[in-house]
């Protein structure tokens, strides 16, 4: 789960699995699995460091 922003400023949450496809026109758009399209204040690269940051805590728990 990554968090977003709409162009409005509120906030939210959304499950960075089911993103098939982001693109910039100008404006950032999150385009999910399902088709739903989100528009997002984040820039394309911000959502991509995002989602790696959410994948390697998931997937790659810190060794102690």
């Amino acid at each position: 789960m990554i968090s977003l922003t709409r162009l409005n400023g509120s906030g939210f949450i959304v499950n960075s699995e089911l993103i098939k496809f982001i693109e910039q026109t100008p404006d950032t758009l999150v385009t999910l699995r399902d088709g739903e399209k989100l528009m997002v204040k984040e820039s394309p690269d911000e959502i991509i460091e995002r989602v790696v940051e959410y994948v390697r805590s998931t997937r790659f728990p810190p060794v102690e």
